[in-house]
């Protein structure tokens, strides 16, 4: 069986031609991440969970560093994650100073055992395990607030 990898970078409608080049190579890369953890042989799981945190990490999109942010000028990122193999489910809403809340997402699947929904502080302290990626993304520098989105420092559009 050939696997198939689908990713969805969003529904927004104005995008400039040349930002939209940038999506399609974000979403092309996001799904390329998936395909590739299933031809090493992970699972569907595995293949959502990588994909997903590319996206995360692209900042052409509304998720992880590229959050819009809150009306109080802070990124507050939500994620969640089920398995069609059993139905099990984890969510995180509110986080903050997490890279990939898609992995927070799924730590709580595998970790808490029961259907919750982590929250803010308390979700983030599920994490931290050792090589955990601590990113600040509160809006100080190296990732900055410009347009209502996060970018980078010296990233262009910045």
């Amino acid at each position: 069986m050939n696997p198939v990898v689908v990713v969805h970078g969003g529904a927004g409608s104005r995008v400039s031609q040349d930002r939209e080049e940038r999506v399609r190579q974000g979403v092309a890369r996001a799904a390329a991440a998936g395909y590739r953890v299933l031809t090493e042989g992970g699972s569907a799981l595995d293949a959502v969970e990588s994909a997903v945190a590319a996206l995360e990490d692209d900042p052409e999109f509304n998720a992880g560093c590229g959050s819009v942010l809150n009306v109080n000028g802070e990124v507050e990122m939500d994620a969640s994650i089920m398995s069609g193999k059993d139905l099990s489910s984890g969510a995180v809403s509110a986080v903050r100073h997490i890279a990939n809340p898609i992995r927070l997402a799924r730590l709580v699947m595998e970790k808490v055992g029961v259907p919750a929904l982590p929250h803010g502080s308390g979700a983030a302290a599920l994490w931290w395990p050792p090589g955990s990626d601590r990113r600040d993304t509160g809006g100080h520098s190296p990732i900055v607030r410009a347009g209502g989105r996060l970018r980078r420092s010296g990233e262009p559009g910045f």
